[in-house]
């Protein structure tokens, strides 16, 4: 079996044996369509999936785009356009919001909030939940699996979340989401426009990706399918969110951390201009080379057990996967069931969306059997020179 089949084996036999009910795929090499298909009752290339955290690139292209233009500096301070989170207080113990709390050391700045080091976010090494997402939870923001209709308008979300303490100095530890949140209202206050309307114009458009945007309009809803629970104890699955639900109308917060929806082919599209140093199919420029070198360079040492690092606003892979993506490998995964890597070793870029959300932070097994699919090398190589 050749690689083109073993990639499109690995999803189409895991929908068979029930593990997703449905998903769509896309593996391009350099450039060039590798395999493209989808599986399951009523999915196809076309079909939109709901994106979760692979969201967080996608915007924070944006916020590239607006260092570009000299509307934001990375080393800025946020204080001016975020007052609600100038002068902050931190905890003293993370753990512990009795402990008290200290002043923070320094302003957060653009940076802090794109390597998600601002302080605020879900700390995968302590306990659940923590002190921070407790007072979140009581100031009446969500904080459990994407809900884009739970959540108030940015100038509100952003009031209350500066209500919290921080849980780490500014600048001093990689805590996962909470930033791409931030970093939407961030990109909307320094735009002077909606965060939808900024990625449209700066990302999308450029891009061709007009089935991707915070919500789905009304001429694609029918691509729009529900969106499922893992099968229970009892093997049977619950509709997470339906085709008319959540996702169907634009929200009152575009949360840059798990908002979008998208196709394969919107995200490859994305993928393909990053690899190209930030140019558009028609060559028009969306990213400076500068810009996409600094997105995806590791910035933050390992954020997981696994060889997993941290750009601005993108994973980025600090050492090599026994058989799979190299070190320097850019991308990132959703809990709701959605995967993109690219490898610059070998030219690869692997697109896997489902209709299924995760059961846990470690990927199902059709994501490492895709992978390793994807990124196997063996019987080519990259173009010499």
């Amino acid at each position: 079996m050749g690689q083109v089949e073993r990639i499109a084996a690995a999803v189409t036999e895991a929908v068979t044996e029930g593990q997703v009910p449905g998903a769509a795929w896309r593996v391009d090499r350099h450039g060039e369509v590798l395999s493209r298909g989808a599986a399951g009752d009523g999915i196809d290339p076309e079909t939109v999936f709901r994106l979760s955290s692979t969201t967080k690139p996608i915007v924070a292209a944006a916020a590239m785009a607006l260092v570009d233009d000299g509307l934001l500096e990375l080393d800025q301070p946020v204080d001016e356009l975020l007052p609600e989170l100038a002068d902050r207080r931190v905890l003293l113990d993370p753990t512990d919001a009795a402990a008290g709390t200290v002043p923070a050391a320094r302003s957060i700045s653009v940076r802090d909030v794109l390597t998600f080091r601002l302080g605020l976010g879900l700390d995968f090494t302590g306990p659940w939940p923590s002190p921070t997402m407790t007072a979140l939870a009581g100031a009446g923001l969500p904080v459990g699996p994407p809900a884009p209709q739970a959540a108030p308008p940015p100038d509100e979300w952003l009031r209350l979340l500066g209500t919290v303490p921080l849980a780490a100095q500014p600048g001093e530890r990689w805590l996962y989401h909470l930033g791409a949140g931030v970093l939407g209202v961030l990109i909307a206050r320094a735009a002077g426009r909606l965060l939808p309307e900024v990625l449209a114009e700066r990302v999308l458009g450029p891009l061709g990706m007009d089935g991707t945007g915070f919500g789905v309009p009304p001429s694609a809803r029918d691509r729009l399918g529900p969106h499922w629970t893992p099968p229970g104890p009892d093997g049977r699955r619950e509709v997470y969110d339906a085709a008319d639900g959540q996702w169907a109308r634009p929200p009152a917060f575009p949360d840059g951390g798990d908002g979008l929806v998208s196709t394969v082919d919107d995200v490859a599209a994305f993928a393909r201009m990053l690899q190209t140093g930030g140019c558009a199919p028609d060559g028009r420029r969306v990213l400076t080379g500068d810009a996409v070198r600094a997105m995806t360079t590791e910035q933050v040492g390992p954020v997981d057990d696994e060889g997993g690092g941290w750009g601005l606003g993108i994973g980025v892979r600090i050492t090599d996967e026994p058989g799979g993506r190299h070190a320097g490998s850019y991308g990132w995964d959703g809990g709701l069931g959605s995967s993109w890597w690219t490898d610059p070793v070998t030219g690869v870029t692997a697109v896997l969306l489902t209709n299924q959300m995760w059961a846990s932070p470690q990927p199902p097994p059709l994501f490492d059997a895709f992978r390793s699919a994807a990124f196997t090398t063996t019987g080519w190589s990259p173009p010499s020179g």
